[in-house]
């Protein structure tokens, strides 16, 4: 059904309408915990929006591991966030705005950052969350963006103040996040080191602007870190694993070195030496960005427009996709996640 103006306000939000009924749409929801197969495109009713969001018709939206562990049932929104519709970024057409909106209008492209709810064909964004799409970028392209920049640059370059000339390794070279990360330190100045699984994904990385990839599958990553930085160390560590990593995460950082916790894979619970932390003043610390409030979200898409979103336009980072799915074949773009086969992000397609 198409959407009218919106004729109904219920405690603050806008209701899309017409002729009385509520119009609805198809969205990828999680029937209940569990594997892939939990996932079913089914209709829903439309999303209400507030005075300060838009509402976006969804071209496609991408797929990360915190919709991976939403679906199991180990990763519960926020409060306020779709419960059953996972999905933390899209890109898509405008078609609502509400009355406070100021920069938006009907009918612009751009890609956002949400704290669910992507994976449908409406979704409602705070303003400050949207972004313009950069340069010539398909809707593919611009959705595998948000989560993963307005991640990387949040841990890696402030809450790791990573400087130019400084390193950085990163853990996941080949993941959404690693890619990114790659470009973003190389094209700021800062060698990035990286561990994959394989050698193929080690290949790839080092293609796209990695000094060095290690197969963690045959190399040490701590001894061959400190090989590269003369006993050195690096600057900052971006971590997703957690686990058993940690230890040599900590032995292979600089004096006054940063790692970043991003999540934890292989386990939260840890021994560690704490005497080096001391000693050599190591800062460990990290950070989860979904349940963090719309002005800390728009803070980071402003840098991202004015540091980022140049280099995007140019070519001089590029976005890399996996794979495409359908909507209706989310539940196997999920199965593609979990085996950790893919190089870069996986997109659904809802066009």
């Amino acid at each position: 059904m198409k959407p009218a103006l919106p004729d109904e306000v219920v405690e603050g939000k806008y209701f899309i309408s017409y002729k009385g009924y509520i119009c609805l749409m198809k969205a990828v929801v999680i029937t209940h915990p569990g594997g892939p197969e939990v996932l079913q495109l089914i209709e829903k009713p439309m999303p209400a929006y507030s005075a300060d969001e838009v509402l976006v018709k969804i071209a496609a939206a991408g797929i990360n591991r915190p919709d991976v562990a939403q679906r199991r049932g180990s990763y519960p929104p926020p409060p306020g966030a779709s419960v059953d519709i996972p999905g933390l970024e899209i890109a898509g057409t405008v078609t609502e705005i509400g009355a406070n909106v100021t920069r938006w209008k009907r009918g612009d492209k751009i890609c956002a950052l949400v704290t669910g709810g992507g994976y449908a064909e409406y979704c409602n964004v705070p303003e400050g969350q949207c972004l313009p799409i950069p340069g010539k970028l398909s809707f593919i392209e611009a959705a595998s963006l948000p989560e993963t920049f307005f991640t990387v640059w949040s841990n890696v370059f402030d809450r790791g103040a990573l400087k130019k000339g400084e390193t950085l390794l990163v853990h996941g070279g080949s993941s959404g996040i690693g890619v990114a990360a790659i470009q973003m330190a190389k094209a700021l100045g800062s060698p990035a080191y990286v561990t994959a699984g394989s050698d193929d994904k080690c290949r790839f990385c080092e293609e796209l602007g990695a000094a060095k990839a290690i197969n963690y599958k045959t190399e040490n990553f701590k001894d061959v870190v400190l090989k590269l930085t003369n006993d050195r160390g690096v600057d900052v560590i971006l971590d997703m694993i957690g686990g058993d990593y940690t230890s040599d995460n900590i032995k292979s950082l600089a004096d006054d070195g940063r790692l970043v916790m991003i999540n934890m894979m292989m386990g939260k619970d840890v021994q560690v030496d704490l005497s080096p932390i001391m000693r050599r003043r190591l800062t460990i610390t990290g950070s989860t960005l979904r349940s963090r409030d719309v002005a800390f979200k728009a803070n980071i898409a402003q840098s991202l427009e004015k540091i980022l979103w140049p280099l995007l336009a140019s070519g001089e980072i590029k976005p890399v996709i996996s794979k495409v799915f359908q909507a209706a074949q989310a539940a196997e773009a999920h199965r593609l996640m979990e085996s950790s086969a893919h190089i870069g992000k996986i997109v659904l397609s809802f066009e």
